[in-house]
């Protein structure tokens, strides 16, 4: 199973494709980030999202997604900025397809580190052993994308099995 995850975002989307075997093992495919320009106008911004993660999808052909859900206490224009890009990212998705997992901060922080209040550091070691990457994924963007990712995937293995 290949799953896409998504860390949204108006200046970094960051993405990253996780492979699980039959033997269950994890597997980063490809991962990185979608950066656009602070000068472009956000329409102009909100389409290189689209047009580039619609070229992954296509060279990758993922079996589901995930996205990472908004969660903001404080700084309002920075959600909306984050939402649109999210926007951008489940449109896209579902153009091409694809079924989509969406999980809280605090959902992939205790999937992954089994602690929901785990620090970003935390969170990009676990991602770095899960997949057995020889470095930490960075920046930040790409490791959430990918703990996004594993996420998905380890939820949807119960379902699978039940099958």
């Amino acid at each position: 199973m290949l799953v896409v995850g998504i860390d949204p975002g108006t200046a970094r989307t960051g993405y990253g494709f996780v492979e699980q075997a039959s033997d269950g093992t994890l597997r980063a495919v490809e991962y990185g980030v979608i950066t656009t320009a602070a000068s472009e106008p956000l329409p102009v911004r909100l389409l290189q999202i689209s047009s580039q993660l619609t070229e992954l999808l296509s060279l990758h052909r993922p079996h589901s997604a995930a996205v990472e859900r908004l969660f903001y206490r404080q700084n309002v224009a920075s959600a909306m900025s984050v939402g649109q890009a999210r926007g951008v990212a489940l449109l896209t998705l579902a153009q091409a397809g694809l079924t989509v997992g969406e999980y809280t901060p605090l959902e992939v922080k205790v999937a992954i580190c089994g602690y929901g209040r785990a620090a970003k550091s935390q969170m990009q070691r676990m991602v770095q052993t899960l997949l057995q990457l020889s470095q930490l994924p960075t920046p930040d963007d790409v490791a959430d994308a990918l703990a996004v990712a594993i996420c998905h995937v380890h939820s949807q293995a119960p379902r699978e099995s039940r099958a």
